[in-house]
């Protein structure tokens, strides 16, 4: 707090000056003011009111700013941890009327399917190393085709990809992933894919990367999706790929909804899978009355429900991350104990971090070479 304490005793002196003050100090340390702890937010306007609008579980989500006196500068501090990454945006009222715009004054920002939003990085967090393209890295082959789908009566189109040293007559590991479109556009993942590949921390893998058409519904513990998994969508994969049959050299990974997806596969096909790469799993579950969510979450507590019944019953090695910053955070906590004591191979990885897309991104290099450990790639406990 030093320098915004020295900004406030600056103005204290020149309240004249305030604006020329705050838009100096921003020009100098940007937007947010990050400091023991704590990030200090401005926003300049003629505006009625502002508040932060954040997705951090646990704070109030719409926090007030104050206007400094005789000025139309606004600000607010929050006290946040280190290492923490918090998406943001502003909430403004000019003229009666409300409006969400981004940080003006911050250049960091994250995108996802709804658009963008800033981000506050605390002291500790950094963009990892592998999430930049490596020039030394080689390019691996993006493709795609159609399914023909006799479970659904459709079409459906799937991404392949395939790394640079692929070769048709040797046999790889498969990797099915969902919401395949959303983790190539906002997390690098092919980029992620060529480095940890590169740099033999992953082993060479085959990619199928799926969309659903009706993404909640199909992915919300639905009957029909598993049986697409492997009555067309696998099958489709071995006629393009030589694939190996080892179920420990196939794996399921998703976030959100996508991994309720890739866990309800295994659960229908005990023994078919032996990787799940599980990111904030939508795992709500209820031990008595209503889960207090709508209807479309019905069959997944149902799934829940009756997964921790049996939680070894998938036979397959478990890697999970959630943020804890998220209102999925004690569910996933929860599954831990259960996983442990059936004796599955399970690994749960926290982050200062909410329910998005860079969440998920900074945790695939735990959760990829957890699945398909290379040959360089170490673990110590």
């Amino acid at each position: 707090m030093t320098r915004v304490l020295d900004l406030l005793k600056q103005i204290e002196a020149d309240p004249a000056h305030t604006t020329h003050l705050v838009e100096h100090f921003l020009e100098r340390f940007g937007s947010p003011v990050v400091q023991e702890g704590t990030a200090t937010f401005f926003l300049r306007g003629p505006y009625e009111s502002v508040a932060l609008v954040h997705w951090v579980f646990g704070l109030e989500s719409r926090i007030p700013f104050s206007r400094l006196p005789g000025t139309d500068v606004w600000s607010l501090s929050v006290e946040l941890p280190e290492h923490a990454r918090v998406e943001y945006k502003f909430e403004v009222i000019l003229n009666g009327h409300r409006h969400w715009i981004k940080d003006p004054n911050n250049p960091h920002l994250a995108f996802d399917p709804f658009g963008a939003n800033s981000v506050c990085r605390m002291t500790g967090y950094e963009d990892p190393s592998w999430v930049e393209p490596d020039e030394d890295a080689r390019r691996g082959t993006l493709d795609g085709f159609t399914v023909n789908s006799t479970v659904f009566g459709d079409q459906r189109d799937v991404r392949i990809w395939v790394p640079h040293e692929y070769k048709a007559h040797k046999e790889y590991r498969l990797l099915v992933v969902h919401d395949g479109d959303d983790y190539l556009r906002f997390t690098g993942l092919q980029t992620i894919l060529e480095n940890l590949v590169h740099r033999h921390e992953m082993m060479p893998v085959v990619v199928a990367l799926i969309n659903g058409v009706s993404r909640n519904e199909e992915f919300g513990a639905n009957p029909l999706h598993p049986r697409y998994i492997m009555e067309d969508l696998v099958p489709a994969l071995e006629k393009r790929h030589r694939l190996s049959p080892d179920p420990r050299d196939r794996g399921l990974m998703g976030a959100s909804f996508g991994g309720v997806a890739s866990l309800w596969t295994a659960w229908n096909y005990p023994g078919a899978w032996g990787q799940l790469v599980l990111q904030s799993g939508s795992f709500v579950f209820t031990d008595i009355g209503h889960h207090g969510r709508s209807p479309l979450w019905d069959p997944v507590v149902a799934f829940v429900n009756e997964f921790r019944q049996d939680p070894g019953r998938t036979g397959a090695r478990v890697f999970q991350s959630c943020g804890v910053f998220e209102s999925l955070i004690t569910y996933n906590r929860s599954l831990v104990p259960l996983l442990r004591d059936a004796g599955v191979d399970h690994k749960f990885v926290e982050s200062r971090d909410g329910h998005n897309w860079i969440g998920w991104r900074d945790r695939l290099r735990e959760g990829l070479t957890f699945a398909f450990p290379g040959h360089l790639w170490m673990t110590y406990d």
